[in-house]
């Protein structure tokens, strides 16, 4: 009986392209430091769980067209589950002392996890668009990716475009939070709407678990010292924990009384 579909020459190895996948990993400390793997895996695994995480948001704007609104809430609690990884992904890292990452760090110069293009289109596509970070990509892959982000829809336009087509008002802050709020105060009435809205503001949440750890994973490691590509370090971390996807959802419930 032939098996349609088969290639007999297919193996896991083949498939996954591990030995290319484990060949990505190249020191640049001489002689080699032991720790400078552990970095690089860690950092090439947040690259990797990016790219699922953009799969999904872009998916997710495209169910909330169609209004298949369930499905794209199920799609957010898959980016949510990913985001609690690379949350504890972090205290791998910090089994790294920090002597031992000073053994290779200043090979990393001018480099820095600020240059994460990835990250800034999971930013731009969730909702939070700054063009003042364009100007520090200088490489035509990073540049041509994060103009196209900036262009684009995003997850909040998509949320409130179907708040719009569902009769709300949405046409400028103080009527999008209005309507937030008479979601909260009847989520029968409106299932689909709070649903959604509570799977957005949950992946909120989750970036914002996300920079938290990541000051502490650095101030652990590093202390109070510049960054390598020229930040402040640690003081440049701290101001992104007040950014907000969504600051309508918050807003809102700063807001919220009983009737």
């Amino acid at each position: 009986m032939t098996n349609y579909g088969e290639n007999p020459q297919l193996s896991y190895n083949k498939y996954l392209k591990v030995q290319q996948l484990i060949e990505l990993q190249e020191n640049l400390a001489l002689p080699e430091k032991h720790d400078e793997l552990l970095f690089i895996i860690i950092h090439q695994t947040f690259e990797l769980w990016f790219k699922q995480i953009l799969h999904e948001l872009d998916a997710t704007i495209l169910y909330i067209r169609d209004r298949r609104i369930m499905r794209a809430v199920r799609n957010i609690g898959r980016v949510c589950e990913i985001e609690k990884i690379l949350v504890n992904q972090f205290k791998i890292l910090e089994t790294m002392t920090p002597h031992d990452f000073l053994l290779f760090r200043q090979e990393l110069k001018p480099a820095s996890g600020f240059q994460s293009t990835q990250f800034r289109e999971i930013e731009f596509l969730s909702g939070l668009k700054d063009e003042k970070l364009m100007q520090f990509f200088d490489e035509e892959f990073a540049i041509e990716r994060l103009n196209k982000r900036f262009g684009a829809e995003t997850l909040h336009d998509a949320y409130f475009g179907f708040l719009h087509n569902q009769g709300f008002a949405v046409d400028n802050f103080e009527t999008r939070v209005e309507s937030v709020i008479k979601i909260i105060r009847d989520i029968e009435q409106h299932s689909e709407e709070f649903a959604l809205q509570e799977a957005l503001i949950e992946h909120d949440e989750l970036v914002s678990h996300w920079r938290f750890h990541h000051i502490k994973m650095v101030e652990r490691t590093v202390g109070g010292k510049m960054g390598t590509g020229g930040s402040e370090g640690v003081g440049y971390l701290q101001t992104t924990l007040s950014k907000r996807f969504y600051p309508e959802f918050w807003e809102a419930r700063t807001r919220l009384e009983i009737e």
